[in-house]
């Protein structure tokens, strides 16, 4: 390293140590550092709100402690008219404690409804394919706890069963790849990281389809705000989430143990033969295993409704059912058997 380079270096180090020590700052760090447990390169997305800001601090400080590299990556979706200029402000107020990020653009035409989740997995497809290209196997992403509230609520509304409503975690593996997303913030509250935002940069992007109730997640976040102001208390709340999620650890053992005593993978062709064992489990045991193993060999980043899952229990249990597709795959009874390989 030249000299210049290492001047430059230490100035990173001495500006962000210098907000470590404040109080609330070192404690939010500590929280960050516990949950992160990774000590190999990582990338982080940034969209330049108080949480994504936040969250590049932290994981600058921690690049710093453990001596790994970290990549910063700013999506601008190019939805709305002054979206490059603020990817730019984003990059320069990153730029002046010493962060280089690299802001991936969205290019090609736009969608004219279902706006939020189509743009969703328009970033991480940009995030994962630049982490692919550069070898990182970690990207973190700057959901926190209020989004772990607004999400609960958003899958009750939804019908979901017990793993949709708490499938909100750490670390998921993206679609079929070995890149993971990781949810380091998600022991901390939003506030907290506007405080951390406002000390450090002075600066965050209020995006304003934040304040657009034709969004349903928008509705849900303002309506935990008055629930807030009604009493409502976040760490019961949590306290439910987490217990639920107890629950849908002792579930998931019991998949895995279906899945591997009742199922025979078939590499050649990329099929999975189950055994009529298979469906001599609880329906929920049931339920998920096959929507994992769909899942798995049709090669999709999301599960089959949930619908759809439960009537082909229903129809393999009948003595009438030959064959259907779904998720991508091609499902068919052979003798005691149900075949599903991968629909051409």
């Amino acid at each position: 390293m030249n000299q210049k380079n290492s001047s430059v270096k230490n100035k990173t180090h001495k500006q962000i140590s210098n907000h470590y020590r404040d109080k609330k700052i070192f404690h939010i760090f500590k929280k960050f550092e516990k949950t992160l447990k990774i000590r190999e390169n990582f990338a982080v997305g940034v969209s330049g709100g108080a949480d994504s800001l936040a969250l590049a601090f932290l994981a600058k400080y921690f690049s710093l402690k453990y001596k790994i590299k970290v990549r910063f990556y700013i999506v601008d979706h190019k939805l709305r008219k002054d979206s490059s200029l603020e990817a730019i402000k984003v990059k320069n107020c990153l730029n002046k404690i010493g962060i280089s990020s690299k802001i991936l653009s969205w290019h090609g035409k736009k969608p004219e409804s279902n706006i939020q989740s189509i743009a969703r997995k328009k970033r991480y497809l940009l995030l994962t394919q630049e982490c692919k290209k550069n070898k990182i196997k970690n990207l973190l992403i700057a959901h926190h706890l209020d989004d772990v509230f607004e999400n609960f609520l958003i899958r009750i509304l939804r019908g979901s069963g017990l793993n949709g409503l708490v499938s909100f975690d750490k670390s998921v593996k993206y679609n079929d790849s070995d890149i993971k997303i990781l949810r380091p913030l998600l022991d901390l509250e939003k506030k907290e990281l506007i405080y951390l935002s406002s000390k450090v940069f002075n600066f965050y992007v209020e995006d304003p389809s934040n304040k657009n109730e034709n969004f349903k997640r928008i509705r849900i976040r303002n309506f935990l705000g008055f629930l807030e102001k009604e009493g409502l208390d976040k760490k019961k709340f949590l306290l439910t989430i987490n217990n639920l999620k107890k629950t849908d650890r002792s579930i998931r053992f019991y998949v895995k143990k279906n899945i591997k005593e009742n199922s025979v993978f078939i590499k050649k062709n990329n099929s999975i033969i189950l055994s009529n064992n298979f469906f001599d489990q609880s329906h929920e045991v049931v339920f998920r295993s096959l929507t994992e193993l769909i899942k798995l060999i049709g090669k999709k980043y999301y599960p089959s409704r949930g619908k759809s899952i439960d009537h082909l229990i229903l129809k393999v249990a009948s003595n009438s059912f030959k064959k259907l597709t779904l998720g991508g795959c091609f499902i068919e009874k052979i003798n005691q058997s149900l075949l599903i390989s991968k629909e051409n």
